[in-house]
């Protein structure tokens, strides 16, 4: 047989074929005199088992441990290998589709890939146009994403989030906006802040959480607020660092 000729017997292109003589998956044949190579029924049956191997999802790799035969791995164990592949990719996609699910249930704009947990948290939080708020939003979001954050954390901050006050203090963050660093407001409303977060809270965060951060995060948090709201945040971050050692 010609190269097109186990191509269509096969059902795979001649294009493929060149390939896996390249990478040596496929030996190359005896040549004819013409130059023409000269596949055999053996060549055909090799070609469909590499065939059939992709058909699967083995990568060119594995395919080749099978046909090594003695030297590669049995069949039967990579098939099982795949198997339990598969098995973990369908869990993924089942976990992809419950946070789909939960964002479909979030209200409007609540679109961030987020983990059911937090979607539910968020759902509870009241509508406002606070930036303070928003950023707050983004925090946990990345903290969510970083692993940092767990479900126990979330329900006990759900009583904090649907408390129609915390409102106020987010208003008043906002204020801080165009203030100087030295303004009388910031000390009062840091402590109302840190005063606002039960014991629960602190106690939910999950061990070594701190740690799942990033290096420089505590900074790169501090950056996304004016002069006067980050000094506001430093002293509940540092409030919140001696309740820890407490």
């Amino acid at each position: 047989m010609r190269i097109g000729e186990i191509a269509t017997l096969v059902g795979v292109t001649t294009r493929a074929i060149r390939h896996y003589h390249h990478v040596g998956l496929l030996p190359e044949p005896q040549r004819r005199p013409n130059g023409y190579r000269a596949y055999t029924v053996r060549d055909a049956v090799l070609l469909a088992r590499v065939r059939r191997l992709t058909e699967l999802g083995l990568g060119l790799d594995e395919v080749r441990d099978v046909l090594a035969d003695d030297a590669g791995r049995d069949l039967a164990e990579v098939l099982e290998e795949l198997d339990a592949d598969l098995a973990r990719q369908e869990a993924a996609l089942r976990e992809r589709r419950r946070r789909l699910a939960a964002l479909r249930a979030a209200p409007p704009g609540a679109t961030e890939p987020v983990s059911p947990a937090l979607a539910a948290l968020l759902a509870k939080a009241p509508g406002t146009g606070s930036p303070s708020a928003a950023l707050d939003r983004e925090h946990l979001t990345l903290l969510d994403t970083a692993g940092a954050g767990g479900a126990e954390l979330y329900s006990a901050l759900g009583a904090l989030a649907a408390d129609p006050a915390v409102l106020d203090l987010y208003r008043r963050l906002d204020d801080l906006a165009d203030a100087s660093v030295d303004d009388p407001r910031i000390a009062p409303l840091a402590a109302e802040l840190v005063a606002a977060v039960p014991d629960e809270v602190f106690e939910a965060i999950p061990e070594g959480g701190r740690a799942a951060v990033a290096p420089g995060f505590a900074e790169a948090l501090l950056a996304e607020y004016a002069p006067a709201q980050a000094e506001v945040v430093r002293l509940v971050m540092e409030a919140f660092t001696e309740r820890g050692r407490a």
